[in-house]
């Protein structure tokens, strides 16, 4: 999405706002009373606080006070009308910003909802009785929704503002929203949000409800993960900003904004374009399409926060977690992920003491006074998943000596004061694939079919807390792209015969090992296996397959894969894809030395043009038949030959000794090897 298309967009957003409120300046004829007198008129500065609902438009074109195109920051168009002692509320659409010296309140029916093609934001200012804090907006409302549930107090009141500043001025616990009933008066504070119950259906539709969320508090900021919406970014923005180089300075200014930021998109509308916006999904549950559909576009939404701070006693390490979002999950050192664990159960804040003299916890000394423990945080009861969390804390005390003078007890009571503490994320396990013999103990990386193999998946830290399964595992042909399944999504081999299931080594529970015999595929020597593997935290549950007998029934064999849980579609895979490959040949031995080809008494195939069929058995009997006659006919000829030669000889009166039989022997020898080098064979040869 261009630039241009942008300006396109804002400009009809401009003329739609226009058109729908007459927005333009209109002059009040002198004899028609203006407004009424205001609270806001001898309010302190500092007592002002502004509230908006996104969705709505505030339509009173005879209270218009100003209108301002081309306004980027909704900060921008709230400071103005802070600046305005006549102003009383605002519309804000990305690009244009009105003013009005009236308020919702005062004109409860101009308060409507917003129409097509973009949403717009109404923002009402108040003086209040409770001191706001420094941000831009102090509350969001929402008009007939509720949040059903974690209601920690409520009481009766007078008024809607009256409930909000019992939230904002609440010391006792953290409040986070409200409910106000308006015919009823019946305020409920609570201490969970939209945010922080992000994925449940607590926020409801509730007629004659007012939903009061406070922006005022206090969200982890320290550690973010941003889950990535392809597709679409929002129509309404609160904030544009120009000229940035990054999409992590983009991060940034979303972390640091004057407000809650909770999404944030960058380059799709423009180059080095970067827009922020407060809402996310979890805030837009009551807007119509608050998306527009970019398929080349992406937005950056904020999943979790987590705040670590370590508190270092003299007995024991302390890590104390906050989070943004209800947090269900453990948190454990990861040498003793059953020892020195907590479970968390639907909480924003938890903490997990080590004691330095408990084995259990695996606290380490690293030098004087440093000790040191890694820590996770894990979603999910048993298996770890990308969205969790690996922590390095360190402790390091000052035992430096010291002098000492008069009588001093020197025994150490109490905490003693950190010099200091730090914390760092730590990788996920490697897991490694190898093709290898039955053992699991030679890598092979080549092979003839039929031989015994064994496929090994092996965590490589032998430290390593975690254990693994294995899912959707394939062979695959190096030059065409065919295929098999051998481990199915559920765990469970597909075909005994070519793949058996995956068990846990004897020597070690971080070693799986999956047995088959060699094969390839026709087109290739090259066999290409992919398999899914996940880790799992403290041990993986196998998983019970079927398999079939020689006898054609079925028995129940374990195997150590696992059906991946169901998950939305935005949420990042939680698997390692691992590749490994190995060469296998046949034995048909077609590419070989036929000299070495085994007889027997099967017929045998042998490539060419056309190809052969020969019966071996038929073709050595005719073969020693037609040697032997030709032996006979050889030996007839010589000896023939021999009497004519000597019989000439004598004719001739020759007195020559000639000794027949010592030469009859290696003659006959030379006249077949001649004969048979002549006639093209070769003495050696074999059939």
């Amino acid at each position: 999405m261009s630039w241009l298309q942008v300006c396109l967009f804002l400009s009809l957003s401009i003329c739609y706002s226009h058109g729908q409120d007459d927005t333009e300046i209109v002059e009040t004829p002198e004899h028609v009373p203006g407004p009424p007198a205001s609270p806001l008129d001898d309010c302190d500065p500092e007592m002002i606080g502004f509230e908006l609902i996104t969705g709505n438009v505030f339509s009173a074109p005879g209270n218009v006070l100003d209108s301002i195109p081309g306004t980027l920051m909704l900060t921008d168009c709230l400071e103005t009308c802070q600046g305005n002692e006549s102003c009383q509320s605002v519309n804000y659409e990305t690009g244009l910003c009105v003013l009005f010296s009236s308020n919702a309140d005062l004109l409860p029916g101009a308060l409507t909802k917003s129409q097509f093609p973009v949403f717009t934001i109404y923002a009402q200012k108040s003086c209040l009785g409770v001191k706001p804090c420094e941000r831009a907006w102090c509350i969001d409302r929402v008009q007939n929704y509720r949040l059903a549930g974690y209601v920690k107090s409520h009481q009766a009141v007078s008024s809607r503002q009256e409930c909000l500043e019992l939230c904002l001025g609440e010391s006792e616990f953290s409040c986070r929203s409200a409910n106000y009933n308006n015919a009823t008066g019946d305020c409920e504070l609570s201490v969970m949000d939209r945010i922080t119950l992000a994925g449940t259906n607590a926020f409801q539709p509730s007629t004659g409800y007012d939903y009061i969320e406070n922006n005022c508090i206090e969200e982890p900021t320290k550690l973010c993960e941003f889950k990535k919406l392809n597709g679409r970014i929002l129509k309404t923005v609160d904030s544009v900003y120009q000229d940035i180089g990054s999409v992590d300075e983009c991060r940034e200014l979303c972390l640091n904004s004057p407000y809650r930021c909770h999404s944030y998109d960058y380059g799709d509308t423009g180059e080095m374009v970067c827009r922020l916006s407060h809402h996310s999904r979890a805030t837009l549950s009551d807007i119509q399409e608050p998306y527009l559909e970019v398929p080349e576009a992406a937005t950056y939404e904020l999943s979790s926060c987590y705040n670590v701070s370590i508190d270092c006693r003299s007995g024991d390490m302390i890590a104390r977690i906050q989070t943004s979002k209800l947090f269900d999950g453990k948190i454990y050192a990861k040498g003793s992920p059953n020892s020195c664990v907590r479970d968390v159960n639907n909480s924003l804040e938890f903490e997990l003491s080590m004691a330095y003299d408990n084995l259990e916890c695996n606290v380490r000394k690293n030098g004087l006074g440093r000790y040191i423990n890694d820590v996770v945080i894990q979603h999910h009861d048993k298996i770890v998943t990308s969205s969790d969390l690996g922590l390095a804390v360190t402790c390091q005390y000052d035992l430096t000596n010291k002098s000492v003078t008069n009588e001093v007890d020197l025994g150490v009571h109490g905490d003693i004061t950190p010099a200091l503490s730090e914390e760092v994320i730590v990788d996920s396990p490697n897991v490694a694939m190898k093709i290898t013999d039955r053992n699991g103990d030679d890598m092979m990386q080549s092979a003839e079919v039929g031989d015994p193999l064994a496929l090994k998946f092996e965590i490589m830290d032998k430290n390593s807390p975690f254990e693994i399964f294995v899912r959707e595992l394939v062979a695959m042909d190096g030059v065409d792209s065919s295929e098999i399944v051998l481990i199915d999504a559920d765990g469970c081999p597909t075909d005994h015969f070519i793949m058996g299931p995956i068990y846990k080594s004897a020597t070690s529970g971080k070693i799986l090992l999956s047995h088959f015999d060699a094969f390839k595929f026709p087109s290739s020597e090259v066999v290409q296996f992919r398999a899914l593997v996940t880790p799992c935290m403290p041990s993986c549950e196998p998983v019970q397959c079927d398999e079939e007998d020689l006898t054609g029934d079925l028995r129940s064999v374990i195997s150590y894969g696992k059906r991946r849980r169901r998950r939305s579609a935005s949420v990042p895979h939680d698997d390692m894809l691992l590749v490994q490959s190995i060469q296998i040949t046949d034995k048909f031995g077609f590419e070989r030395d036929l000299n070495k080809t085994s007889i027997g008494s099967e017929a045998m195939f042998i490539p060419g043009d056309g190809g052969l069929c020969i019966n071996v058995a038929g073709l050595i009997v005719a073969a020693t038949v037609f040697l032997s006659a030709q032996l006979a006919v050889i030996a007839a000829w010589t000896f023939i030959w021999q009497r004519r030669r000597l019989s000439k000889k004598l004719e001739e009166g020759m007195s020559v000794s000639v000794s027949i039989p010592s030469q009859l022997g290696p003659g006959r020898s030379d006249s077949l090897c001649k004969l048979y080098e002549n006639a093209g064979y070769s003495h050696t040869r074999r059939f």
